[in-house]
């Protein structure tokens, strides 16, 4: 069983930075997904960013759009940690953000739907004021 573990949330101020970070214990796959997701009061949970580990197709990062240049996943073995590095933060940005790894599936409907995303974190609390 995979566990994942958030921590680097807060709040901050429009135009700031923060970086999340992902910690992750158990067995994985040779092949899997991981990523960022978020949901905001009252809206519905949305991908952010996603990372294939192992695959030779569909590999290397994919972001949502509201985020392209503002955000960087990556992930850092030693460690068995996933980072989100969000910077020009808005206070649309504002949501809980979940950790979430699993076997995944092609880069659109991992991000818009969620698909094989098996395991999740508790999320943490980003609040970005204007």
């Amino acid at each position: 069983r995979v566990q994942l573990v958030e921590s680097g949330g807060g709040s901050v101020q429009s135009g700031g930075s923060l970086r999340l970070a992902c910690a992750v214990s158990g067995d994985t796959a040779s092949d899997y997904v991981m990523g960022w997701f978020r949901q905001a009061p009252g809206s519905e949970r949305e991908g952010v960013a996603i990372f294939y580990i192992g695959y030779s197709g569909s590999s290397g990062t994919y972001y949502a759009d509201s985020v392209k240049g503002r955000f960087t996943i990556s992930q850092e073995n030693a460690k068995n940690t996933l980072y989100l590095q969000m910077n020009s933060l808005r206070p649309e940005d504002g949501a809980i953000y979940y950790c979430a790894a699993g076997g995944g599936g092609p880069p659109t409907s991992v991000l818009e739907r969620a698909y094989g995303m098996e395991y999740w974190g508790k999320g943490i609390l980003v609040t970005v004021s204007s």
